[in-house]
This record gives structure tokens, sequence and C-alpha cells, in this order.
């Protein structure tokens, strides 16, 4: 079979999986297990791996699907119980006052509480949240769904305590292949992990600067009464100012202290720094901007609830309160992240783990004292405590959490097992003509764009990352699919995988904004159904905008700065192919630079240059 079949091969179930979500507008807890089915399929019949290694590939996934819904409970259970007991209708009591022009609002309530929540919870939250919340400030709710949206960018890559790298990237690159590169480079996996965190949240902080005069600059552009981008631009100092008043801290933050804390204390120093200097008038302009009058109102921008106020479930609690839980998790965070502080290892030392499942290579293990879930539902018995509540608001709290979990649980029960089969399927059976077995799809997938791309591959790794979440509405989603391919490629090409995987999860960031799970689920939080084609035709241009942007910035880096990556240490470059499956056949089956044993792919050296 030819490289090019071979490739198409390997990515039709993820073709699959965008035709039945996107195409057939299928629910993704019908298409999911199908693309799962199809997956599985493949690696058997094709990929001949064996009923073993797929069924304890499955099993590896539903490891890391536990780790998942064990964050996605503790981060809805927060919020939830905070609304039970009224804590967010205080928080959002903390925003009135601050100023009347909508311009800033949205700087401050859109932009910086909404890339907190994010970082706090992720998964969608920032729009449920941040939306009906600008309805009660007086925005329509078709401005409010739009700015959700957007919202779910900069701050995403780092959402829910950095989900998307601890959990997506970890997962997705984890493979024997790099493993043995890695040990052979003398770099732990951390170490690596790390430098992709680094250039991540250096590519967010360029970016993501601007995403708020863009806020701003859209909404006077489709929902003001004079249609104009220019009263956006008015009020450029203070959005310039907001949008580095998040990435500064941000981009220190992910240097520092590592991939659970840039949205957290990015959008916290932001809030505190902005709302000071809005109440102080630094930099807002003299004009204060809002809309025309509601009942001049297009009918499309109204939605159900667009006169209704959020619950506080009859509470009224002191604004200070409302905010300390999540000051205390982002305490337990650090404390628990510190590598000084003994607090990590111990919690590490509490694993569950299956070692050669089912008698294979395959291990899955999970250590559920150090996820952030744990300190997350530390937060809630917190409040728990802190506002007084009784055993009907917390048991109303879990059963909205739960119902939400569900949700999302039966979907992921099917889409990671199948992202396991995919990195996995390079344990398999199909010996190639000159020796060796055939590599794993993403490997696969990866050659072929590496032949047929080349060097400008990090102008377009964004955009493929925007394809995973525009397709699973989920940035860890996408790196778990992705991850192994981009690096793959950047292997090929002799060029900074760390690098490319970073574009990956930034690009995966951008796709959040027009994914159609987040655009519904945003929607429906204000009444505003069937409105979701002219959301995504607005939002698809902040999202090119930062594909662009990101691209060029790491085709820079990569050919500009001529960033190198710990993997070629030994200025070596080793590119991986599969060479026997497109006429390349080797002459002999060469020993892996990285191990002891002979490899299922070829090695190619050649100096640095």
């Amino acid at each position: 079979m030819s490289s090019s079949l071979l490739a198409l091969v390997a990515v039709a179930p993820i073709l699959l999986a965008g035709v039945l979500l996107v195409g057939f507008r299928v629910a993704a807890k019908y298409a999911m297990p199908t693309v799962y089915i199809a997956a599985a399929a493949l690696a058997w019949v094709i990929w001949r791996v064996d009923a073993r290694h797929i069924a304890a590939s499955t099993i590896q996934g539903l490891f890391i699907t536990f780790d998942i819904l064990l964050i996605i409970f503790g981060a809805i259970l927060l919020l939830k119980t905070l609304e039970h007991s009224g804590g967010v209708s205080a928080i959002r009591r903390s925003f009135h006052g601050v100023s009347d022009d909508r311009r800033v609002q949205i700087v401050i309530v859109a932009w910086l509480f909404g890339s907190f929540i994010e970082g706090a919870a992720g998964f969608g939250t920032p729009a449920a949240v941040a939306a009906p919340l600008m309805v009660a400030l007086g925005f329509p709710a078709a401005a409010a769904v739009m700015i959700g949206m957007m919202i779910q960018s900069t701050a995403v890559t780092f959402g829910a305590v950095g989900t998307p790298i601890l959990i997506g990237v970890t997962e997705g690159l984890s493979s024997p292949e790099l493993s043995s590169r890695l040990v052979a480079a003398g770099v732990s996996f951390a170490e690596y992990r790390q430098l992709i965190t680094v250039y991540a949240v250096c590519l967010h902080g360029i970016t993501g600067t601007l995403m708020p005069t863009l806020m701003v600059m859209m909404t006077t552009r489709f929902f003001g009464a004079n249609r104009s981008w220019t009263e956006g631009l008015s009020i450029l100092p203070f959005a310039v100012f907001g949008g580095l008043a998040f990435t500064v801290p941000y981009t220190l933050t992910g240097i520092l202290l590592g991939p659970e804390f840039p949205s957290l204390i990015g959008a916290a120093v932001g809030l505190m720094l902005v709302t000071f200097a809005a109440r102080r008038r630094f930099l807002v302009p003299r004009d204060t901007w809002d809309f025309a009058a509601p009942d001049a109102w297009p009918a499309g921008w109204l939605g159900l609830e667009s006169n209704k106020v959020q619950d506080d479930h009859g509470r009224r609690v002191p604004i200070g309160l409302a905010w300390a839980p999540y000051a205390l998790l982002a305490v337990l965070l650090v404390i628990t992240r510190l590598p000084q502080l003994p607090v990590g290892s111990l919690l590490r030392s509490v694993r569950i783990a299956w070692v050669t499942i089912l008698g294979t290579e395959v291990t899955g293990s999970t250590t559920p004292l150090y996820l952030p879930a744990t300190m997350l539902l530390v937060a809630v018995a917190a409040t728990w405590l802190l506002h007084r509540m009784n055993g009907r608001q917390i048991v109303g709290a879990v059963r909205e959490s739960s119902r939400v979990l569900l949700g999302a649980g039966f979907v992921l029960l099917f889409t990671v097992p199948m992202v396991r089969i995919y990195i996995n399927s390079g344990l398999n059976d199909y010996a190639l003509d000159g020796g060796g077995l055939l590599p794993s799809m993403p490997i696969v997938m990866a050659t072929w764009v590496a032949d047929n791309v080349g060097g400008v591959w990090p102008l377009f790794a964004p955009a493929v990352g925007a394809l995973g979440a525009f397709i699973a509405g989920s940035n860890t989603v996408s790196n778990l699919m992705f991850s192994l391919f981009q690096h793959g490629v950047a292997t090929q090409l002799a060029i900074s995988g760390a690098m490319v995987v970073a574009l990956q999860a930034v690009g995966a960031a951008a796709g959040n904004m027009i994914a159609i799970h987040n655009v519904v689920a945003a929607s429906a939080t204000v009444g505003l159904l069937g409105q979701e084609g002219s959301t995504l035709r607005k939002t698809i241009l902040p999202t090119l905008y930062y594909l662009l942007v990101v691209g060029t910035l790491g085709l820079v880096s990569i050919y500009g700065l001529k960033i190198q990556d710990p993997l070629f240490g030994e200025r070596r470059q080793v590119v991986w192919e599969f060479s026997n499956v497109d006429s390349r056949i080797p002459n002999r089956l060469h020993n892996c630079p990285f191990t002891s044993s002979p490899c299922s792919v070829s090695c190619r050296e050649s100096s640095w240059p």
C-alpha cells in the first residue's frame, strides 16, 4: 500500500468525525462511538494490531478519561456551589458601578473575568457564565454570545488549571518512540512539557494582547448603532492596557510556575489592575459608548433570557467571601506544584496503575490526589463552610454538576480510547518488506505531511489544532488527537518538536472560538438557539487573526530565531521514516540511536545546520 493511501486511511476516522459532527450534525454521543469503532477496525484490519492491544489501549484511554472527568466535575461543582451559595451573584455585583461604558465592561467582565473562569473551570464554562452576566448588565444576547466565544481563546490552553497541557499534550505525546528519544537526550518528560508550556505561553502572550481590542471593535461594528469599527478603536489605549494586564503576568506565570497557573493568575492580577484603573478612569475615554435603545434592537439580537437576572438563591454573600474559594484554589495549586515543597511528591505517591495491561506493553495509571480536581474539591468544601450552606444547596450543586458530567463523560468514554488506539497502533504485526513494523497512524500521517508540505509547516500547524477543536469542541481533545502527529511532522522536518506542539496547543485554543458545541452551549444560556450560524460568521474573524499571527510567529521562531529542540542536543537530526511503504526500501534494518533494539522505522542522521 502506498504512503499516500496509508495516510488517507490513517486520517479517515478524524474525517469521519468531522463529517458526522459538522456535515450531518450528528450528536457527539452518537458520532464518537462510531468513530471509535472505525478507528479500532482500521487498527485491526489495516495496521494488524491484535485484539489484546486494542483492548489494552481502550483501557489506557479510560484511565485518562477518569482524570479528565474528575477535573471537569471538580471545576463545575465549584462553580455550581458558588451559584447556590449566592457567590456568583456577589461576583456579578462587584462589577456594577465600575463603569457605564460598554467597552470598559467588555474588557473587565468578558476578557478578564471570563479568562479567570476559563483558568479555573474551562470546558466551555466562561461563555456559560459570562454571557448571562453580560445580558444582565444590558448587552444584547447575540453580542453576549459572540463576546463569550471570543473569551475562549488566549486563556484556553491553560484552562481548567492546565488540563489541555497536563492531560491533552501529556497523553497525546505519550508514545514509546518519544520516550526513548527523551531518555537518550537526558531530558525528562516534565522538562520537555515545560518547554512546550513556555513556547505556548509566549505565543499566546504576544497574540492575545490585542484580543480585548478585537472584542470591543467587533461589538461596536456588529452591534453598535453606527456599525463602526472606529468607535471600538477609540478605547485602544485602555483595551491594550487590559490585554497587557492579563498577558504579562500570564506569560511570566507560565515560564516560572508551569501550565496550571497562567490563566488563573494572569486573569486575577489583570482584574485587580484594570478594575482599579477603570474606577480612576485611567486611559478611559471621556465619551461613554452604549448600545442603541433595546426597543431598536433587531429580533435576532434578543434571547429568551434577555430580561432575566441570574437567581442568587435567596442569599447575599459579601464580595470578598465570594472570591475566597478561587483565591484558596490558587494557593492550593501553588503549594502542590512548587518543586521546592514536599506536598506534590506526597500526593503523587498515591498512584493507581495497571502495568502491562492484558499482558501487553501498554500501561494505565492515575495519581488522583495530585490532580487539580482534588484542590477544586477542597475549595468546594471551603465554600460550603465559609458561605454557611445547607445540605440541600450542596445536593443541588452536585446534582447539576453530575448532569453536566454525564453529558461530557459518555462522549469522552469513546473519544479518548479512540485516540489511544491511534497512538498505540505502532504496536502491530504489519511487517515491512525491508524489516521493521509499520509506524503508528500519527507517524504515518506526519511523514506524508512532511513529504508534501515541507518546511513551511509551522504556518499551518495551528490550523490543525483549530480543526481538532472545531470538531471536538475541546482544546484537550484536539491535543490528544494531534500532538503526536504534530511532533512527528517536526521530527521529519528536523525542526523543534516542542515549538510545533506549542503551535498545535495554541491553534486548538483559537479553534474554540468557532467550536459548534461551544456556540450552542453559550447560546442556550441566554435562550438564543438558532443563531449559531450568525455567531460563527463573526467569530471566524478573530480565529483567522489568531491562526495567522501564531503561524507567522512559529515560522519566525524556528527559521529566524533558530530555536533548537533538546532532542537534537547532540547536534544530530534524526528523521523518522516508514521507508518501506513507498518503494524506498533500505538495505538493512538500522539500530535505533535511542534504544538498544532495532527500530520499526529507519533513522537518517546528518549534521545539525
